[in-house]
């Protein structure tokens, strides 16, 4: 790793530990300079780095300032954020899923009209993956096919903007996901609601395809609230 992006990973660090708060004046590029044993350009080129996240914002003249997380451009420091408030790991996995429900609960509907015969087989060998996982306990076998299955919905949007706002959940989901998935309860509800989607689709039933994609996410916060959160409370 570049050692501006060292730089730029322990500022990000410094500042979600509140080191330095909203609002706050970054210290000097000298004085981050020697704290980090780099050049001022290495710490200019740090400071552009959460810059372009909007992490911090530059006042010529007076210096770099950091922004309230809800003003930051890129997911994974914000999710960081979050997780590192109290009570933060539940919180960030009930408002992960408040957002995919506005994108995939119309990205479902949208599905249900554009999917085309490849897309529907695709979701089908997908929901027999998830079953069969479930059957051999396999839990990573498991979370593979269930985001597979999200994607190949927000792909059947026929709409390329559409995967592309889908996408950095993707990544974010793997970890969590593994943690539900793990409970045979969870697995079962999952396989469920994947069967009622992808029955809504085939029937080309938008209202269909969008109830059993909320109802899918209720269930999954609903899981995630009584099987994993209060779990996490009870051992802390």
């Amino acid at each position: 790793m570049p050692l501006s992006d060292e730089i730029a990973e322990g500022l990000l660090a410094a500042i979600i530990k509140g080191e330095y708060g909203s609002g706050t004046l970054l210290p000097p590029e000298g004085e981050l300079g020697e704290r980090y044993g780099a050049s001022r350009l290495t710490v200019r080129e740090a400071v552009k780095v959460l810059r372009a996240q909007n992490v911090v914002r530059i006042h010529h003249g007076r210096g770099t300032y950091v922004n309230p997380p809800d003003r930051w451009t890129a997911i994974e420091p914000l999710i960081r954020a979050e997780a590192a408030a109290p009570g933060g790991s539940g919180m960030v996995s009930e408002r992960l899923l408040e957002a995919r429900r506005l994108i995939e609960v119309g990205a479902a509907e949208l599905a249900a009209v554009r999917s085309t015969g490849a897309h529907l087989a695709e979701l089908a060998v997908l929901l027999g993956a998830m079953r069969e996982a479930a059957e051999e306990h396999d839990t990573d076998a498991f979370v593979d096919a269930d985001l597979a299955f999200h994607d190949t919905v927000v792909r059947a949007t026929g709409n390329a903007f559409v995967p592309l706002l889908f996408e950095p959940f993707g990544r974010l989901l793997v970890d969590s996901r593994r943690e539900t998935s793990a409970v045979p309860e969870i697995r079962a509800h999952a396989i469920d609601h994947h069967a009622r989607i992808l029955d809504a689709l085939t029937a080309r039933d938008p209202d269909g395809a969008r109830r059993a994609m909320d109802a899918h996410l209720t269930q999954t916060a609903e899981d995630l609230r009584a099987h994993v959160i209060a779990s996490r409370r009870g051992t802390s």
